[in-house]
């Protein structure tokens, strides 16, 4: 973008003036007293303490409330990859939502490097100041291989929102879609469109949440995921795992008979392949700014429809998850956040607005001051249920 784009009087220009957050003390540095216990000396009986057993870090300093908020700036938002600078108040307005939604407090850190090794010796070298890292817009594949060192690295959670935050909602709307039309998860016939971070994630999560792993498909751009081909990696995964009737095609042929459709490819689906699903479908078309789907196009053939907008109804944001994901982590000094407390956090979602379903809303509004709170204390339990928990 150049400086010719730059609109002084745009408001969101002036709403970014500055940056969109600061450093706030937290004690009171009026007098010598207040400098002498903040500071020198008395800090330094704190330090001595913390010397001799690290884990007091946690009640002494902001660790217990602290996350990094990483990236390399390669697959911003639906920018692609823009660089770390350009990255930043992306990772701003995260670290705003952590503390306006869950009271966490985060540090956003734009790594000049796209290199898988200098990501992961990087975040390990920051590590003791934080108590969780959260990656964001990391590109995929890199993204899977950081997480994964970087979870077996640290003792502190370590959470890929691009995957796991949209993966914990999917998986939320899609029990109470379920749950409005009479269905089973373990019945639905799913297609996924897209096998980048998040459509990896998605289907895992949906299978760790009771679909039925041989009645997924997923595609990426060049058709249905399956041992038909030559793949690896994660889609070499994906395609012993998934599409146990051995499909080939496009993505209309894996929608022909299909009960959910889950975009996140950003590819666009014609009207005709969702045509082709079954009766009292789900589509949610989840690519932003434009949806695979038009929603007004997909409500013509299916029941129920999501996106990731919020101008239309059944908004799938990653401000419904993380947020409370840390919360909960945090609360419970966990070590690593699994795939227990991912559900419980999808649960937790969903059940804030279980009473009062309809079709036009099956997950609460982002803005929902209850969700955090709910997801955070799911999410506590969790850890603490599947060993994780140090408190």
């Amino acid at each position: 973008m150049s400086s010719s784009t730059v609109d002084p009087a745009d408001p969101v220009f002036r709403l970014h003036v500055g940056g969109k957050m600061a450093v706030a003390s937290t004690v009171p540095l009026t007098s010598r007293e207040d400098l002498s216990l903040a500071y020198t000396p008395g800090v330094a009986r704190v330090c001595e303490a913390i010397a001799a057993d690290p884990a007091l870090a946690d009640d002494y300093t902001w660790v217990s409330h602290t996350v990094a908020v990483v990236t390399d700036g390669s697959a911003v938002l639906g920018l692609g990859n823009i660089g770390p600078r350009a990255a930043l108040p992306v990772m701003e307005g995260k670290a705003v939502l952590f503390k306006q939604f869950a009271g966490v407090d985060a540090v956003p850190i734009c790594l000049d490097t796209q290199d898988v090794d200098e990501i992961v010796a990087v975040v390990k070298a920051l590590a003791p100041s934080f108590g969780g890292i959260n990656l964001e817009d990391i590109s995929a594949p890199r993204c899977f291989e950081v997480e994964r060192r970087l979870d077996e690295a640290l003792p502190i959670p370590v959470f890929h929102d691009d995957q796991h935050g949209t993966a914990i909602v999917v998986l939320a709307a899609l029990r109470n879609a379920a749950t409005l039309l009479n269905r089973k998860l373990g019945d639905l016939r799913v297609a996924v469109s897209g096998a980048g971070a998040a459509g990896v994630a998605v289907t895992k999560m949906l299978v760790a949440g009771g679909v039925n792993p041989d009645q997924v498909v997923v595609c990426d751009s060049k058709g249905i995921i399956g041992r038909h081909r030559e793949l690896t990696g994660t889609k070499a995964e994906l395609a012993e795992t998934t599409n146990a009737e051995g499909r080939q095609g496009d993505i209309t042929e894996a929608l022909r008979g299909a009960d959910v459709l889950i975009g996140v490819s950003g590819g666009q689906i014609p009207e005709e392949a969702v045509a082709g699903m079954a009766t009292g479908g789900i589509v949610f078309a989840l690519a932003n700014p434009t949806p695979e789907v038009h929603p007004e196009v997909a409500a013509r053939h299916v029941a129920v429809v999501a996106t990731g907008r919020s101008d239309y109804p059944n908004q799938i944001n990653n401000v419904l998850a993380f947020p409370g994901v840390f919360r909960g982590a945090l609360d419970a000094g966990a070590t690593r956040i699994t795939e227990g407390m991912k559900v419980a956090a999808a649960d937790a979602i969903a059940g804030v607005v279980a009473e009062s379903l309809t079709a036009e809303a099956i997950v609460p509004s982002p803005l929902d001051p209850r969700v955090a709170p709910a997801v955070a204390e799911a999410v506590a339990e969790a850890a603490r249920r599947d060993g994780v928990a140090r408190r």
